[in-house]
């Protein structure tokens, strides 16, 4: 079976993650895929396959005879779809022997047009699996579980040499929650491999650091007509603070390394105000100073208005996984040797954002991620390409050849 085969049957699976909940997985609807690809590793003849509680999937091919010296590779994606864009009710159309023309999305009025999505002139003559213009696709992340499920399949019925092979799939990666409960112990493997997002070619080994930060503001309410001196509007005062940023550090107008505050949401009456951020940095000391400026224009408001005005609460997220990452690139040239071998000239791409990886390796597991093939996700224009679906199975089993070579 080829890898977009199985993605067309995951996507119907709904398995959207939710937020503000401490419970994993956050929504139990992911234990049906969970299941699903539990029953399909035992089928394809793969050992310890094992569901837990927490809707961690995991199965392993032991070591060909004579191979049982080398490195444990692990392959790691995750269940969950975006919780914010519908994942229900996935509709997957196929465009087969693409012209390099418009592509409707049913009937919803949305296209996939290459003058928006120059990368589709790429994709001439490719199999695509869109959307029908209502819901997410869910190729992210399920383009990567296709992938790895038929990677292991191909091991098997190609008895292809390998050392162990490890394989989990983590709920609640939308959420940041993806390899928090991951056991490494159970999972044994020496290093691994996140399959999640971007083109076949692309090898993430930097992330985001990453933080999220609240502002609760407390507003002094009185009449109107009485209000000289005494009011303090918190809505207003939301609304200063956001101006004490620096607008041109916006994630619409950065790119690359480049780092930004993200207002992801703003509440607000005279009372009371909250204003939620997501913000972003690849370099660690840049990063600091982004905190450190929230923490001044607290201080600041408090001194302006009287202290309790405002509240300010900073919880880190994640950090580059560079830091682990750079005195270990072995695990990277790995895969983009793999990826010559198959074709494709490897690309490093910095992850504006961050994968399961990123926890991974600062737990102790080496973690760069690999693209699938998929392109646009978080939204109905979400689409993937048959042929690099194939071609990333096929550096997945060139990273287990490499291996043992």
């Amino acid at each position: 079976m080829r890898a977009y085969e199985r993605l067309v049957r995951y996507v119907q699976v709904h398995t959207a993650s939710a937020e503000d909940t401490s419970v994993t997985p956050t929504t139990q609807r992911q234990f049906d895929l969970s299941r699903l690809l539990a029953k399909e590793m035992e089928e394809l003849g793969m050992e310890g396959v094992f569901v837990d509680e927490h809707a961690y999937t995991y199965g392993f091919l032991p070591a060909t005879p004579g191979m049982e010296d080398k490195p444990c590779i692990g392959l790691i994606a995750h269940l969950d779809t975006i919780p914010d864009f519908s994942g229900e009710n996935v509709k997957p159309a196929l465009v087969e022997n693409y012209d390099g023309g418009i592509i409707p999305l049913g009937e919803s009025g949305r296209v996939l047009d290459p003058e928006q999505f120059p990368h589709l002139k790429g994709l001439i003559g490719h199999t695509i699996i869109t959307t029908d213009g209502t819901t997410v696709l869910g190729a992210d992340d399920k383009a990567g579980i296709a992938e790895i499920m038929t990677a292991c399949e191909r091991v098997i019925a190609e008895r292809i040499p390998h050392g162990r092979i490890a394989v989990c799939f983590t709920p609640d990666e939308e959420v940041g929650h993806g390899a928090r409960l991951l056991d490494l112990e159970r999972f044994g493997a020496d290093f691994a491999y996140t399959v999640d997002g971007g083109e076949a070619n692309e090898v993430n080994c930097e992330t985001f650091n990453a933080a999220g930060a609240l502002f609760e503001v407390k507003g002094f309410n009185i009449h109107p007509g009485s209000a000289k001196d005494q009011m303090i509007n918190a809505a207003l005062v939301a609304m200063e603070i956001n101006a004490m940023l620096p607008s041109a550090e916006r994630p619409e107008h950065t790119e690359g390394h480049e780092g930004f505050f993200h207002l992801t949401s703003i509440s607000g009456t005279v009372e009371k105000a909250e204003l939620r951020y997501i913000v972003r940095d690849h370099d660690a000391a840049t990063f600091e100073a982004r905190e450190k400026t929230l923490r001044q224009i607290e201080k600041f408001i408090n001194e302006k208005y009287g202290a309790g005005t405002v509240k300010l609460t900073i919880r880190e997220q994640y950090r580059n996984m560079i830091e682990k990452l750079r005195e270990n690139m072995h695990v990277v040239e790995l895969a983009e040797q793999a990826m010559r071998d198959a074709g494709l000239e490897p690309m490093r791409v910095p992850v504006r954002g961050g994968t399961d990886g990123a926890q991974l390796s600062f737990r102790g597991l080496l973690c760069p991620n690999l693209g699938t093939g998929g392109y646009c996700c978080h939204g109905p224009h979400e689409h993937a390409s048959a042929q690099e679906m194939d071609r990333v199975t096929n550096v997945l089993l060139g990273i287990l050849r490499l291996n043992v070579e």
